[in-house]
Protein backbone atom coordinates (compact mmCIF):
# COMPACT_ATOMS: atom_id res chain seq x y z
CA UNK A 1 0.00 0.00 0.00
CA UNK A 2 1.19 3.50 -0.71
CA UNK A 3 1.79 5.46 2.36
CA UNK A 4 -0.13 8.42 0.74
CA UNK A 5 -2.94 6.76 1.21
CA UNK A 6 -2.48 6.00 4.79
CA UNK A 7 -4.60 9.85 5.61
CA UNK A 8 -6.25 12.05 3.81
CA UNK A 9 -5.20 15.72 2.80
CA UNK A 10 -8.37 16.59 4.64
CA UNK A 11 -6.98 14.73 8.48
CA UNK A 12 -3.78 16.12 7.91
CA UNK A 13 -5.28 19.75 7.04
CA UNK A 14 -4.90 20.97 11.02
CA UNK A 15 -1.79 19.53 11.87
CA UNK A 16 -0.31 22.03 14.30
CA UNK A 17 -3.65 21.88 16.37
CA UNK A 18 -3.08 18.28 16.64
CA UNK A 19 -1.76 16.68 19.97
CA UNK A 20 1.18 14.22 19.83
CA UNK A 21 2.40 11.74 22.03
CA UNK A 22 5.71 11.20 21.04
CA UNK A 23 6.53 14.16 18.44
CA UNK A 24 7.13 17.64 18.68
CA UNK A 25 6.16 19.03 15.34
CA UNK A 26 6.71 22.80 14.04
CA UNK A 27 7.12 24.73 10.71
CA UNK A 28 9.47 27.38 9.90
CA UNK A 29 10.35 29.31 6.51
CA UNK A 30 9.41 26.25 4.43
CA UNK A 31 10.59 23.54 6.57
CA UNK A 32 8.86 21.52 9.00
CA UNK A 33 10.97 20.24 11.72
CA UNK A 34 9.78 17.00 13.58
CA UNK A 35 10.99 15.64 16.88
CA UNK A 36 11.23 12.13 18.42
CA UNK A 37 10.38 12.47 21.74
CA UNK A 38 10.51 9.26 23.29
CA UNK A 39 13.91 9.51 24.72
CA UNK A 40 12.80 7.54 28.46
CA UNK A 41 12.48 4.61 25.95
CA UNK A 42 15.53 5.98 23.84
CA UNK A 43 12.91 6.41 20.81
CA UNK A 44 12.23 3.29 20.00
CA UNK A 45 9.58 3.14 17.21
CA UNK A 46 6.34 1.48 18.19
CA UNK A 47 2.86 1.56 16.04
CA UNK A 48 1.34 4.76 17.20
CA UNK A 49 4.64 6.68 17.10
CA UNK A 50 5.06 5.51 13.32
CA UNK A 51 1.28 6.35 12.90
CA UNK A 52 2.06 10.07 13.95
CA UNK A 53 5.38 9.84 11.79
CA UNK A 54 3.30 8.86 9.09
CA UNK A 55 0.73 11.87 9.43
CA UNK A 56 3.50 14.62 9.76
CA UNK A 57 5.05 13.21 6.57
CA UNK A 58 1.84 13.17 4.67
CA UNK A 59 0.96 16.73 5.89
CA UNK A 60 4.78 17.70 4.42
CA UNK A 61 3.82 16.24 1.48
CA UNK A 62 0.79 18.08 0.14
CA UNK A 63 1.45 20.72 2.01
CA UNK A 64 2.97 23.04 -0.82
CA UNK A 65 4.45 25.75 1.39
CA UNK A 66 6.48 22.72 3.05
CA UNK A 67 9.63 22.31 0.45
CA UNK A 68 11.92 20.74 3.12
CA UNK A 69 11.49 18.20 6.13
CA UNK A 70 14.12 17.94 9.29
CA UNK A 71 13.51 14.79 12.03
CA UNK A 72 15.82 15.25 14.93
CA UNK A 73 15.13 13.12 18.26
CA UNK A 74 15.92 14.24 21.72
CA UNK A 75 17.92 12.11 24.01
CA UNK A 76 21.35 10.72 23.49
CA UNK A 77 20.08 8.24 21.76
CA UNK A 78 18.53 8.56 17.99
CA UNK A 79 16.39 5.62 17.87
CA UNK A 80 16.91 2.32 19.43
CA UNK A 81 14.86 0.67 16.55
CA UNK A 82 11.50 -1.32 17.11
CA UNK A 83 9.54 -1.69 20.24
CA UNK A 84 9.07 -5.35 19.77
CA UNK A 85 6.94 -5.62 23.19
CA UNK A 86 4.47 -2.85 21.85
CA UNK A 87 4.36 -4.67 18.45
CA UNK A 88 3.35 -7.67 20.29
CA UNK A 89 0.68 -5.84 22.13
CA UNK A 90 2.06 -4.42 25.64
CA UNK A 91 1.56 -0.57 24.98
CA UNK A 92 1.88 2.38 27.38
CA UNK A 93 -0.71 4.62 28.14
CA UNK A 94 -0.72 8.00 26.24
CA UNK A 95 -3.22 10.70 24.76
CA UNK A 96 -2.81 11.82 21.26
CA UNK A 97 -5.41 13.04 18.95
CA UNK A 98 -3.94 11.45 15.84
CA UNK A 99 -6.09 9.16 14.22
CA UNK A 100 -5.37 5.09 13.09
CA UNK A 101 -4.14 4.86 9.59
CA UNK A 102 -6.08 3.76 6.55
CA UNK A 103 -3.28 0.39 6.25
CA UNK A 104 -0.08 -0.88 7.87
CA UNK A 105 2.60 2.18 7.56
CA UNK A 106 5.93 0.65 6.70
CA UNK A 107 8.78 2.98 7.73
CA UNK A 108 10.96 1.75 4.43
CA UNK A 109 8.50 3.68 2.25
CA UNK A 110 7.63 6.87 4.47
CA UNK A 111 10.57 9.16 3.39
CA UNK A 112 10.80 8.41 -0.23
CA UNK A 113 7.03 9.44 -0.62
CA UNK A 114 7.22 12.81 0.79
CA UNK A 115 9.02 13.29 -2.76
CA UNK A 116 10.79 16.38 -0.53
CA UNK A 117 14.55 16.98 0.97
CA UNK A 118 14.33 15.11 4.34
CA UNK A 119 17.02 16.10 6.46
CA UNK A 120 18.47 13.51 9.32
CA UNK A 121 19.80 15.57 12.33
CA UNK A 122 21.60 12.57 14.09
CA UNK A 123 23.32 13.56 17.23
CA UNK A 124 22.53 10.34 18.77
CA UNK A 125 23.29 7.10 18.08
CA UNK A 126 20.99 4.55 16.31
CA UNK A 127 20.47 0.72 16.16
CA UNK A 128 18.42 -1.67 14.93
CA UNK A 129 15.25 -0.83 12.53
CA UNK A 130 15.88 2.68 13.53
CA UNK A 131 19.10 2.68 10.98
CA UNK A 132 16.43 2.84 8.05
CA UNK A 133 15.36 5.94 9.22
CA UNK A 134 19.12 6.88 7.57
CA UNK A 135 19.09 4.35 4.79
CA UNK A 136 15.70 6.34 3.16
CA UNK A 137 16.40 10.08 4.31
CA UNK A 138 17.91 12.38 1.50
CA UNK A 139 20.48 13.59 4.17
CA UNK A 140 21.75 12.76 7.54
CA UNK A 141 24.36 15.21 8.64
CA UNK A 142 25.89 13.12 11.93
CA UNK A 143 27.91 14.30 14.75
CA UNK A 144 31.03 13.35 14.59
CA UNK A 145 31.16 10.04 17.11
CA UNK A 146 27.84 8.59 17.06
CA UNK A 147 27.46 5.26 16.49
CA UNK A 148 25.39 2.65 14.44
CA UNK A 149 24.39 -0.75 15.01
CA UNK A 150 22.36 -4.20 13.76
CA UNK A 151 22.12 -6.39 16.79
CA UNK A 152 19.43 -8.36 15.28
CA UNK A 153 20.85 -11.38 14.80
CA UNK A 154 22.22 -11.72 19.11
CA UNK A 155 18.79 -11.51 19.52
CA UNK A 156 17.83 -14.56 16.98
CA UNK A 157 15.78 -11.58 14.04
CA UNK A 158 17.74 -10.52 11.24
CA UNK A 159 17.18 -6.88 9.94
CA UNK A 160 14.81 -7.60 6.83
CA UNK A 161 13.58 -4.08 5.77
CA UNK A 162 16.64 -2.31 7.47
CA UNK A 163 18.71 -4.74 4.38
CA UNK A 164 16.69 -3.93 1.76
CA UNK A 165 17.32 0.22 2.47
CA UNK A 166 20.78 -0.24 2.94
CA UNK A 167 21.11 -2.00 -0.43
CA UNK A 168 19.79 1.39 -2.18
CA UNK A 169 22.93 3.26 -0.77
CA UNK A 170 25.83 0.69 0.34
CA UNK A 171 27.98 -2.05 -1.74
CA UNK A 172 26.33 -4.86 -1.44
CA UNK A 173 28.98 -7.02 0.48
CA UNK A 174 29.05 -4.05 2.86
CA UNK A 175 25.59 -4.71 3.56
CA UNK A 176 25.49 -7.84 3.87
CA UNK A 177 28.29 -8.22 6.44
CA UNK A 178 27.09 -5.60 8.71
CA UNK A 179 23.87 -7.70 8.97
CA UNK A 180 25.04 -10.89 9.59
CA UNK A 181 28.03 -9.64 12.45
CA UNK A 182 25.97 -7.51 13.85
CA UNK A 183 28.52 -5.31 14.52
CA UNK A 184 29.18 -1.14 14.91
CA UNK A 185 29.94 1.58 13.14
CA UNK A 186 31.43 4.62 13.56
CA UNK A 187 30.47 7.94 11.94
CA UNK A 188 33.62 7.79 9.37
CA UNK A 189 32.66 4.42 8.35
CA UNK A 190 29.18 5.13 7.45
CA UNK A 191 30.56 7.97 5.63
CA UNK A 192 33.10 5.91 3.51
CA UNK A 193 30.18 3.45 2.97
CA UNK A 194 27.67 6.18 1.75
CA UNK A 195 25.30 5.63 4.55
CA UNK A 196 25.90 9.04 5.77
CA UNK A 197 26.36 11.99 3.72
CA UNK A 198 28.20 14.23 6.34
CA UNK A 199 29.58 14.09 9.33
CA UNK A 200 30.46 17.64 11.48
CA UNK A 201 31.39 18.60 14.81
CA UNK A 202 28.50 18.25 17.69
CA UNK A 203 27.96 21.76 17.77
CA UNK A 204 27.87 22.17 14.02
CA UNK A 205 24.97 20.02 13.13
CA UNK A 206 22.58 22.87 13.15
CA UNK A 207 24.25 25.30 11.23
CA UNK A 208 25.31 22.40 8.66
CA UNK A 209 21.44 21.32 8.07
CA UNK A 210 21.01 25.37 7.85
CA UNK A 211 23.31 26.11 5.17
CA UNK A 212 22.31 23.07 3.12
CA UNK A 213 18.17 24.11 3.76
CA UNK A 214 19.13 27.97 2.24
CA UNK A 215 20.97 26.26 -0.70
CA UNK A 216 18.05 24.09 -1.87
CA UNK A 217 15.41 26.85 -1.12
CA UNK A 218 17.53 28.70 -3.60
CA UNK A 219 16.23 26.17 -6.08
CA UNK A 220 12.66 25.19 -7.67
CA UNK A 221 10.56 23.49 -5.07
CA UNK A 222 8.45 22.12 -7.97
CA UNK A 223 11.10 20.43 -10.29
CA UNK A 224 12.55 18.83 -6.78
CA UNK A 225 9.40 17.83 -6.12
CA UNK A 226 8.77 16.22 -9.73
CA UNK A 227 12.11 15.13 -9.85
CA UNK A 228 12.12 12.86 -6.71
CA UNK A 229 9.07 11.61 -7.52
CA UNK A 230 10.50 10.27 -10.57
CA UNK A 231 13.75 9.26 -8.79
CA UNK A 232 10.66 7.18 -6.79
CA UNK A 233 9.20 5.64 -9.45
CA UNK A 234 12.22 4.43 -10.63
CA UNK A 235 13.40 2.28 -7.78
CA UNK A 236 12.17 -0.65 -6.45
CA UNK A 237 8.26 -0.86 -5.18
CA UNK A 238 6.97 -1.06 -1.92
CA UNK A 239 5.66 -4.25 -2.29
CA UNK A 240 9.46 -5.72 -1.03
CA UNK A 241 9.08 -3.52 2.59
CA UNK A 242 5.73 -4.97 2.91
CA UNK A 243 6.78 -8.49 2.16
CA UNK A 244 9.79 -8.22 4.23
CA UNK A 245 7.56 -6.74 6.76
CA UNK A 246 5.34 -9.98 6.66
CA UNK A 247 9.14 -12.13 6.95
CA UNK A 248 10.07 -10.48 10.35
CA UNK A 249 6.93 -11.41 12.15
CA UNK A 250 7.46 -14.71 10.99
CA UNK A 251 11.06 -14.61 12.13
CA UNK A 252 9.79 -13.08 15.60
CA UNK A 253 7.54 -16.41 15.74
CA UNK A 254 10.51 -18.64 15.93
CA UNK A 255 11.92 -20.25 18.86
CA UNK A 256 15.19 -18.62 18.09
CA UNK A 257 14.04 -14.78 18.63
CA UNK A 258 12.14 -15.69 21.51
CA UNK A 259 15.11 -17.08 23.21
CA UNK A 260 17.24 -14.68 21.88
CA UNK A 261 14.84 -11.36 23.02
CA UNK A 262 14.49 -13.10 26.61
CA UNK A 263 18.73 -13.86 26.90
CA UNK A 264 18.52 -9.95 25.79
CA UNK A 265 16.35 -9.09 28.63
CA UNK A 266 17.98 -11.38 31.01
CA UNK A 267 21.53 -10.22 29.84
CA UNK A 268 22.90 -13.85 28.95
CA UNK A 269 24.18 -15.38 26.13
CA UNK A 270 21.54 -16.85 24.20
CA UNK A 271 21.12 -20.42 23.47
CA UNK A 272 20.46 -21.17 19.76
CA UNK A 273 18.40 -24.47 18.10
CA UNK A 274 18.34 -23.28 14.78
CA UNK A 275 14.51 -23.59 15.25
Amino acid sequence: MSQASLYTNEQVANLHQEQFAFLEVSESEHTLYITLDRARKKNAMHPHLLNELAFALHYAKVRKEVWTVVLGAKGNVFCAGADLKAFMGISEPFESSIPAPNGEVLIGRLFPEVHKPVFLKLEGDVYAGGIILLATATYIVAADGVRMGLPEVKRGLFPYQVMAALLEVMPQRKVIDWCVRGNMLSTQEGLDAGLLTHVVPTEEVGSKIKSLIEEIHANSPSAIRLGLGAFDHIKPSGETQAYLNDVLKKTLATKDAQEGLLAFKEKRKPNWTGE
